[in-house]
């Protein structure tokens, strides 16, 4: 294990010892100062905003070690790998560890030696790690990934509402929750959960500037999915999101079949195959995950470079979480996503329980509202996003696929109630497209056999086309004048909402849709963005890739894309000069400053422009 640190400096000079930076972003100094000083906190952060340096530079200055909770193995993992090449003696207690592993961690525990200790809850609440804690000072409790604690969110942990013992057995010290992802209610479950009443809120910005939001209109999306990834992210890492186990395994297969590595991950894959591909996936270049939700919440891969979902998700935050693991190095990155009539059916019936507690089904009904209209929208998608957080934004940030190509409106007020009229007539009995070929009049078995040629709404759209009347029938369904049956079987039937829509009071304004293989091209967004020849660029990662087979790690904990592309732009010919990269702390100088130094040297002449 490295050397414990000795020396407590500044908080601003441990940032540039060991993390190699030079100035703190957002509210980190605040943060980091409330806490040395022996303060609770809350953290909200976006993913990539740094809130992991908000506790490992108080634990580095404050005496005793640092305790952090956090849920997954994988992600400690990930935490201590990069730590420990920083020079900060680091380890975790977890249950995959060889018993020799766990013994000198525990050992070093004992003797003071570590800075910071990373453990999972159940190992901290029903192990005797509290009780080993109690024998050493212990300078601060960080709980990562605390919306966790809520029993009503996505990433539930039974084991994160045991953690109130922490403030009985050690009352004065100081204890951050931390997350990226937590509205209004899931904050104050954090509050009353984990922290004492007085405990500061820090509460930065829910904008993830670096990436750019794009949703499209399924028409064959797994065409879509592959035009994407030619056109915008050829030979980047990226997370695919598929609803089922089946959908993962298939779309990764017809994604090889084409050229682009991929692999599948879901719950139903044997732990070893788990744990194998999701190693490839943050060891190797290049390489697409196809993954349910099972998949991400481990993952500290910062130069994920897409995430794309081939069916929406169950809640808007559900999707803000899955989609911020794109770009966490800063760098730009996108979220893309398809959608269509039969998603939005599928999340409708989801969000119908009627085992679930009243008030539990009303907050559920406006997460859903909140993710179906942030899709819907037809203006800048950062204010639809950022209001689910309380955040506002003023929209028109350029950076999402409404901004730079703003979709046309149409009054589909007309067109709505025939709509709707038609879905009454036909008895409430019927999906879109039966709907659909009484209102185009087209004659089949089954309208014939049902006499639905014979109503009065047999006919009256054939104005419009089948493509157009989809469009209608989703939007309707986004915006709630219409329901869908809860046995998954898309039957579609009148909400109350509807009323006013049908009587000619309530107008109604569509976007029209426009298939994303008739849009043009948008730019390419990843990391040769950046003016730099794609020779050196592929030079340092080789040389990035070979130091980490070499010591057994993944590319990113040697260095990040963003301290690769500083490399091309500063051209560094000197250590003194290489220590002043971002991302280049004093234990990575020595380590792997001479290696980079000559490669850049080697640098074909070209890439100087």
């Amino acid at each position: 294990m490295p050397e414990a640190s000795t020396q407590r400096e500044s908080p601003r000079a441990v940032l540039q010892r060991v993390f190699g930076y030079r100035d703190f972003r957002g509210q980190q100094a605040a943060v980091i100062d409330h806490v040395i000083d022996g303060g609770d906190a809350l953290v909200l952060m976006p993913t990539g905003g740094g809130k992991s340096l908000c506790y490992q530079i108080p634990a580095l200055v404050r005496t005793g070690v640092g305790v952090v909770i956090s849920p997954l193995i994988a992600l400690m993992e990930d935490q201590v790998s990069a730590l420990r090449r920083q020079g900060v003696n680091a380890a975790a207690l977890h249950s995959a560890l060889p018993p020799e592993t766990r013994a000198q961690t525990e050992q070093a525990l004992a003797a003071g030696e570590l800075d910071l200790l990373y453990a999972a809850p159940e190992r901290l609440i029903n192990g005797d790690l509290m009780g080993r804690l109690s024998h050493i000072p212990v300078a601060l409790f960080a709980i990562d990934e605390a919306h966790c604690v809520s029993q009503w969110g996505h990433d539930f942990r039974p084991e994160y509402m045991q953690l109130h013992q922490v403030a009985v057995r050690f009352p004065d010290v100081p204890r951050l929750a931390l997350t990226a992802t937590a509205d209004n209610r899931t904050r104050q479950e954090i509050r009353q959960q984990l922290l004492p009443p007085e405990a500061e809120v820090f509460l930065g910005s829910f904008d993830r500037t670096n990436l750019h939001y794009e949703i499209h209109l399924k028409d064959r999306p797994r065409e879509q999915l592959l035009s994407f990834i030619r056109d915008r992210h050829p030979g980047d890492s990226g997370i695919v999101y598929c609803m089922s186990r089946r959908a993962t395994e298939q779309v990764a297969d017809w994604l090889n079949a084409r050229a682009v590595p991929a692999l599948a991950y879901h719950a139903g894959l044997s732990s070893d195959q788990r744990e194998h591909h999701q190693n490839r996936f943050l060891r190797e270049d290049g390489l697409v995950m196809v993954a349910t939700v099972a998949f991400g919440m481990g993952i500290d891969k910062p130069d994920v470079r897409f995430v794309a979902h081939l069916d929406l998700p169950k809640t808007l935050e559900a999707y803000y979480q899955e989609t911020g693991r794109a770009g966490r190095d800063g760098l730009p990155a996108d979220a893309w996503m398809v959608y269509g009539l039969k998603d939005i059916a599928r999340v409708r019936q989801l969000g119908i329980d009627t085992d679930t507690p009243p008030d539990q089904q009303i907050r559920s009904h406006q997460r859903l509202e909140a993710l179906l209209a942030f899709c819907e929208t037809a203006d800048c998608r950062r204010p639809a996003l950022l209001a689910h957080f309380d955040e506002s934004h003023p929209g028109g940030c350029g950076r999402c696929d409404n901004c730079q190509a703003p979709p046309r409106r149409w009054d589909a007020t007309d067109a709505a109630r025939r709509f709707l009229s038609c879905v009454y007539r036909t008895g409430q009995r019927f999906g879109a497209g039966h709907v659909i070929d009484v209102l185009t009049g087209r004659v089949t078995d089954r309208v014939r056999q049902r006499g639905h040629d014979r109503l009065s709404t047999f006919g009256i759209g054939r104005d419009l086309g089948r493509d157009t009347w989809q469009s209608v029938a989703r939007q309707l369904l986004a915006h709630g004048h219409l329901q869908t049956d809860r046995d998954g079987r898309g039957i579609l039937f009148l909400s109350e909402r509807c009323r006013g829509l049908l009587r000619g009071d309530t107008p109604i304004q569509m976007r029209e849709d426009v298939l994303a293989s008739r849009q043009p091209p948008q730019r390419r967004v990843s990391a040769n963005d950046v003016a730099v020849d794609p020779a050196a660029w592929a030079a340092l990662r080789a040389a990035r890739r070979q130091i980490a087979e070499d010591e057994g790690i993944p590319p990113y904990v040697i260095f990040h894309d963003a301290t690769l592309v500083a490399m091309l732009e500063q051209r560094p010919a000197s250590l003194a000069e290489f220590a002043e990269l971002p991302g280049v702390g004093a234990s990575k100088l020595k380590r792997y400053g001479e290696v980079f130094l000559q490669v850049i040297a080697d640098l074909p002449e070209a890439a100087d422009a």
